[in-house]
C-alpha cells in the first residue's frame, strides 16, 4: 500500500495560500468596518509587534 505524499514545498505553498486568503478576507472586513472593536485592537497590536520584530531582525540576503 502506497499513499501519495505531499512535498514540503507543496505543503508550504498551500499553507501560504490559505493564509493569504485569510489576510485578504480580514482586510476586506476591516475596510468595510465589520470587525469588532476588540478584534481591531488585537490586529493593531499584532501589526505593531510584527513591525518591531522586523525592525530588530536583520534581513537575510536572497540566495
Amino acid at each position: 500500500m502506497s499513499s501519495e505524499t505531499v512535498t514540503r514545498e507543496q505543503a508550504y505553498a498551500e499553507a501560504r495560500a490559505v493564509l493569504d486568503r485569510a489576510r485578504v478576507r480580514i482586510a476586506a472586513d476591516r475596510a468595510a468596518g465589520r470587525l469588532a472593536p476588540e478584534v481591531e485592537l488585537l490586529l493593531r497590536r499584532l501589526e505593531r509587534q510584527q513591525r518591531e520584530r522586523q525592525a530588530t531582525t536583520p534581513h537575510r540576503a536572497a540566495a
